[in-house]
Protein backbone atom coordinates (compact mmCIF):
# COMPACT_ATOMS: atom_id res chain seq x y z
CA UNK A 1 0.00 0.00 0.00
CA UNK A 2 1.88 3.28 -0.95
CA UNK A 3 1.28 6.58 1.31
CA UNK A 4 -1.98 8.06 1.89
CA UNK A 5 -3.00 11.92 2.18
CA UNK A 6 -1.93 12.51 6.26
CA UNK A 7 -4.16 13.01 8.54
CA UNK A 8 -2.43 16.03 9.94
CA UNK A 9 -2.57 17.53 6.34
CA UNK A 10 -6.79 17.54 6.18
CA UNK A 11 -6.92 18.88 9.61
CA UNK A 12 -4.84 21.96 8.16
CA UNK A 13 -6.71 22.12 4.89
CA UNK A 14 -9.88 22.34 7.20
CA UNK A 15 -8.15 25.07 9.61
CA UNK A 16 -7.16 26.98 5.89
CA UNK A 17 -10.53 26.62 4.39
CA UNK A 18 -11.99 28.09 7.47
CA UNK A 19 -9.46 30.80 7.87
CA UNK A 20 -9.95 31.94 4.34
CA UNK A 21 -13.93 31.37 4.42
CA UNK A 22 -12.97 29.11 1.21
CA UNK A 23 -16.13 27.50 -0.66
CA UNK A 24 -14.68 24.20 -0.99
CA UNK A 25 -12.37 21.63 0.31
CA UNK A 26 -10.63 19.06 -2.35
CA UNK A 27 -9.11 15.95 -1.22
CA UNK A 28 -6.52 14.98 -4.39
CA UNK A 29 -7.39 11.04 -3.48
CA UNK A 30 -9.98 8.71 -2.40
CA UNK A 31 -10.17 8.13 1.26
CA UNK A 32 -12.36 6.08 3.41
CA UNK A 33 -16.00 7.39 4.34
CA UNK A 34 -14.82 8.05 8.02
CA UNK A 35 -11.39 10.22 7.21
CA UNK A 36 -13.72 12.70 5.20
CA UNK A 37 -13.66 15.85 7.59
CA UNK A 38 -16.56 17.17 9.26
CA UNK A 39 -16.54 20.94 7.25
CA UNK A 40 -19.03 23.83 6.70
CA UNK A 41 -18.06 23.80 2.68
CA UNK A 42 -18.55 21.36 -0.23
CA UNK A 43 -15.86 18.26 0.30
CA UNK A 44 -14.75 17.26 -3.20
CA UNK A 45 -12.48 13.47 -3.33
CA UNK A 46 -10.99 12.81 -6.48
CA UNK A 47 -12.12 8.85 -6.81
CA UNK A 48 -12.47 6.25 -9.21
CA UNK A 49 -16.20 6.51 -8.17
CA UNK A 50 -18.25 9.00 -9.60
CA UNK A 51 -21.35 8.04 -7.09
CA UNK A 52 -22.34 11.95 -4.76
CA UNK A 53 -22.57 10.36 -1.49
CA UNK A 54 -24.44 13.77 -0.09
CA UNK A 55 -25.11 17.51 -1.26
CA UNK A 56 -22.39 17.96 0.89
CA UNK A 57 -19.33 15.34 -0.88
CA UNK A 58 -19.08 14.83 -3.97
CA UNK A 59 -16.53 12.82 -6.06
CA UNK A 60 -15.53 13.45 -9.43
CA UNK A 61 -12.98 11.06 -11.69
CA UNK A 62 -9.87 12.60 -13.03
CA UNK A 63 -7.08 10.84 -14.46
CA UNK A 64 -4.34 10.52 -11.49
CA UNK A 65 -1.30 10.96 -14.64
CA UNK A 66 -2.48 14.47 -15.48
CA UNK A 67 -0.11 17.32 -13.83
CA UNK A 68 -1.16 19.08 -11.08
CA UNK A 69 -2.57 22.30 -13.61
CA UNK A 70 -4.81 20.31 -14.99
CA UNK A 71 -6.23 18.44 -12.50
CA UNK A 72 -6.72 22.02 -10.82
CA UNK A 73 -8.18 23.67 -13.63
CA UNK A 74 -10.69 20.03 -14.51
CA UNK A 75 -11.61 20.40 -10.66
CA UNK A 76 -12.54 24.38 -11.03
CA UNK A 77 -14.37 22.99 -13.82
CA UNK A 78 -16.42 20.73 -12.02
CA UNK A 79 -17.40 23.50 -8.95
CA UNK A 80 -18.24 25.67 -11.30
CA UNK A 81 -20.50 23.53 -13.04
CA UNK A 82 -22.11 22.45 -10.08
CA UNK A 83 -22.82 25.79 -8.76
CA UNK A 84 -20.74 25.43 -5.56
CA UNK A 85 -17.79 27.88 -6.88
CA UNK A 86 -18.09 31.13 -9.02
CA UNK A 87 -15.67 32.86 -10.98
CA UNK A 88 -12.92 34.32 -8.25
CA UNK A 89 -13.67 32.32 -5.59
CA UNK A 90 -11.34 29.98 -4.12
CA UNK A 91 -11.01 26.49 -3.18
CA UNK A 92 -8.24 24.77 -0.60
CA UNK A 93 -6.90 21.58 -2.00
CA UNK A 94 -4.67 19.04 -0.15
CA UNK A 95 -2.45 16.22 -1.78
CA UNK A 96 -0.50 13.54 0.26
CA UNK A 97 2.25 16.15 0.48
CA UNK A 98 0.72 19.64 0.57
CA UNK A 99 -2.07 22.03 1.23
CA UNK A 100 -2.53 24.82 -1.48
CA UNK A 101 -5.08 27.37 -2.77
CA UNK A 102 -6.59 28.24 -5.96
CA UNK A 103 -8.74 30.49 -7.65
CA UNK A 104 -11.18 30.06 -10.22
CA UNK A 105 -10.17 32.10 -12.96
CA UNK A 106 -12.57 33.52 -15.64
CA UNK A 107 -11.11 31.68 -18.22
CA UNK A 108 -12.37 28.42 -16.20
CA UNK A 109 -15.71 29.07 -17.14
CA UNK A 110 -15.24 27.91 -20.55
CA UNK A 111 -15.30 24.35 -19.29
CA UNK A 112 -19.18 24.34 -18.11
CA UNK A 113 -20.26 21.65 -19.45
CA UNK A 114 -17.33 19.41 -19.51
CA UNK A 115 -18.71 17.26 -17.05
CA UNK A 116 -22.58 16.86 -18.59
CA UNK A 117 -20.82 14.23 -20.93
CA UNK A 118 -21.43 10.79 -19.14
CA UNK A 119 -18.30 10.66 -16.99
CA UNK A 120 -17.26 7.21 -17.25
CA UNK A 121 -17.30 7.24 -21.06
CA UNK A 122 -14.49 10.43 -20.79
CA UNK A 123 -12.71 8.68 -18.36
CA UNK A 124 -11.65 5.89 -20.13
CA UNK A 125 -11.17 7.70 -23.80
CA UNK A 126 -8.74 9.82 -21.82
CA UNK A 127 -6.81 6.49 -20.25
CA UNK A 128 -6.78 5.38 -23.88
CA UNK A 129 -5.69 8.44 -25.23
CA UNK A 130 -2.53 8.51 -21.84
CA UNK A 131 -1.63 5.25 -22.97
CA UNK A 132 -1.38 5.93 -26.65
CA UNK A 133 0.63 8.93 -26.20
CA UNK A 134 3.27 7.18 -23.93
CA UNK A 135 3.55 3.65 -26.19
CA UNK A 136 2.08 4.35 -29.36
CA UNK A 137 0.81 1.71 -31.27
CA UNK A 138 3.69 -0.92 -31.88
CA UNK A 139 6.09 1.80 -30.80
CA UNK A 140 5.14 3.91 -33.56
CA UNK A 141 3.22 6.85 -32.97
CA UNK A 142 -0.43 7.57 -33.36
CA UNK A 143 -2.72 10.85 -33.93
CA UNK A 144 -5.82 10.66 -33.76
CA UNK A 145 -9.51 12.11 -32.80
CA UNK A 146 -12.18 11.45 -30.43
CA UNK A 147 -15.10 12.67 -30.56
CA UNK A 148 -17.95 12.40 -27.69
CA UNK A 149 -21.76 13.50 -27.31
CA UNK A 150 -24.41 14.64 -29.93
CA UNK A 151 -23.69 11.96 -32.35
CA UNK A 152 -26.55 12.98 -34.62
CA UNK A 153 -25.56 16.25 -35.62
CA UNK A 154 -21.38 15.26 -35.03
CA UNK A 155 -22.69 12.63 -37.78
CA UNK A 156 -24.42 15.29 -40.07
CA UNK A 157 -21.17 17.36 -40.19
CA UNK A 158 -18.81 14.62 -40.92
CA UNK A 159 -18.60 11.68 -43.69
CA UNK A 160 -16.50 8.39 -43.53
CA UNK A 161 -13.08 8.41 -45.12
CA UNK A 162 -13.47 4.47 -45.37
CA UNK A 163 -15.73 2.22 -44.75
CA UNK A 164 -16.92 2.11 -41.18
CA UNK A 165 -15.02 -0.50 -39.37
CA UNK A 166 -17.98 -0.74 -36.42
CA UNK A 167 -20.82 -0.62 -38.53
CA UNK A 168 -22.83 -3.40 -37.13
CA UNK A 169 -20.91 -3.45 -34.45
CA UNK A 170 -21.70 -3.38 -30.84
CA UNK A 171 -18.14 -1.67 -29.18
CA UNK A 172 -18.13 -0.25 -26.19
CA UNK A 173 -15.61 1.86 -24.86
CA UNK A 174 -16.40 0.95 -21.67
CA UNK A 175 -15.72 -2.79 -22.14
CA UNK A 176 -12.23 -3.14 -20.87
CA UNK A 177 -12.00 -5.91 -23.65
CA UNK A 178 -12.60 -2.90 -26.34
CA UNK A 179 -9.13 -1.07 -25.44
CA UNK A 180 -6.48 -3.29 -28.30
CA UNK A 181 -9.52 -2.64 -30.80
CA UNK A 182 -9.72 0.62 -30.34
CA UNK A 183 -6.00 0.64 -30.42
CA UNK A 184 -5.76 -0.44 -33.37
CA UNK A 185 -8.09 1.41 -35.39
CA UNK A 186 -6.51 4.55 -33.83
CA UNK A 187 -4.40 4.56 -36.69
CA UNK A 188 -6.64 4.94 -39.21
CA UNK A 189 -7.03 8.39 -40.54
CA UNK A 190 -10.30 10.04 -39.34
CA UNK A 191 -11.51 10.28 -36.27
CA UNK A 192 -13.78 8.20 -34.04
CA UNK A 193 -17.17 9.01 -33.01
CA UNK A 194 -18.90 8.20 -29.31
CA UNK A 195 -22.24 8.44 -28.60
CA UNK A 196 -22.75 9.56 -24.76
CA UNK A 197 -23.29 6.01 -23.79
CA UNK A 198 -19.63 4.98 -24.50
CA UNK A 199 -21.17 2.83 -28.00
CA UNK A 200 -18.37 3.59 -30.84
CA UNK A 201 -20.74 4.87 -33.98
CA UNK A 202 -18.00 4.95 -36.30
CA UNK A 203 -14.06 5.35 -36.72
CA UNK A 204 -12.54 6.80 -39.91
CA UNK A 205 -14.67 9.87 -40.22
CA UNK A 206 -13.60 13.09 -41.97
CA UNK A 207 -15.19 16.40 -39.86
CA UNK A 208 -16.39 18.93 -41.83
CA UNK A 209 -15.39 22.08 -40.28
CA UNK A 210 -14.66 25.34 -42.52
CA UNK A 211 -12.67 27.53 -39.55
CA UNK A 212 -13.27 30.54 -42.20
CA UNK A 213 -16.61 30.12 -41.19
CA UNK A 214 -16.20 29.39 -37.54
CA UNK A 215 -14.93 31.87 -35.13
CA UNK A 216 -12.25 29.66 -33.56
CA UNK A 217 -9.91 31.19 -30.54
CA UNK A 218 -7.27 28.96 -30.63
CA UNK A 219 -3.85 29.42 -29.62
CA UNK A 220 -1.06 29.34 -32.63
CA UNK A 221 0.25 26.77 -34.44
CA UNK A 222 -2.23 24.05 -33.81
CA UNK A 223 -2.93 22.32 -36.98
CA UNK A 224 -5.68 21.10 -39.32
CA UNK A 225 -6.63 17.43 -36.77
CA UNK A 226 -6.69 20.14 -33.48
CA UNK A 227 -8.77 22.62 -35.76
CA UNK A 228 -11.15 20.16 -36.75
CA UNK A 229 -11.41 18.56 -33.57
CA UNK A 230 -12.35 22.36 -32.12
CA UNK A 231 -14.71 23.10 -34.72
CA UNK A 232 -16.82 19.98 -34.12
CA UNK A 233 -17.17 21.18 -30.92
CA UNK A 234 -18.39 24.82 -32.04
CA UNK A 235 -21.17 23.59 -34.37
CA UNK A 236 -22.22 20.66 -31.92
CA UNK A 237 -22.38 19.55 -28.22
CA UNK A 238 -19.76 16.88 -28.17
CA UNK A 239 -16.54 16.84 -26.23
CA UNK A 240 -13.16 16.13 -28.80
CA UNK A 241 -10.31 14.95 -27.81
CA UNK A 242 -6.84 14.82 -29.87
CA UNK A 243 -3.62 12.91 -29.63
CA UNK A 244 -0.94 14.58 -32.12
CA UNK A 245 2.05 12.14 -33.24
CA UNK A 246 4.28 14.04 -30.78
CA UNK A 247 2.24 12.37 -27.64
CA UNK A 248 0.35 15.98 -26.79
CA UNK A 249 -3.62 15.42 -25.69
CA UNK A 250 -5.82 18.25 -26.19
CA UNK A 251 -9.45 18.67 -25.05
CA UNK A 252 -11.75 20.52 -26.70
CA UNK A 253 -15.66 21.92 -25.66
CA UNK A 254 -17.30 25.14 -27.15
CA UNK A 255 -14.89 25.55 -29.80
CA UNK A 256 -11.90 25.95 -27.26
CA UNK A 257 -9.07 24.37 -26.07
CA UNK A 258 -9.84 23.02 -22.18
CA UNK A 259 -6.40 21.01 -21.87
CA UNK A 260 -3.12 20.39 -22.81
CA UNK A 261 -0.94 17.72 -21.50
CA UNK A 262 1.87 15.70 -22.96
CA UNK A 263 2.30 12.33 -20.74
CA UNK A 264 5.86 12.18 -22.38
CA UNK A 265 6.96 15.15 -20.63
CA UNK A 266 7.66 15.36 -16.95
CA UNK A 267 6.51 18.57 -15.59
Amino acid sequence: MGKKVPDVLIKGAVDVVEALDGKALVILEDIEPERVPDVDVTVVIVSSSFDVESDRVKRVSIPQNLDINNVLNLISAFLLEHDILREGDSFVYVTRELIGIKTVKKSISAMRGFFAQNQNVLQRLLEITIELSIEGREGVPVGTIFVIGDTRRVLRHSHQLIPNPFKGHKVNVLDRNSKEIIKEFAQLDGAFIVRDNGRIAAAGRYLEVEPKVIDLMLPPGLGSRHIAAAGITRLTKAIAITLSESGTIRIFKNGLMLLEYNPRIRY
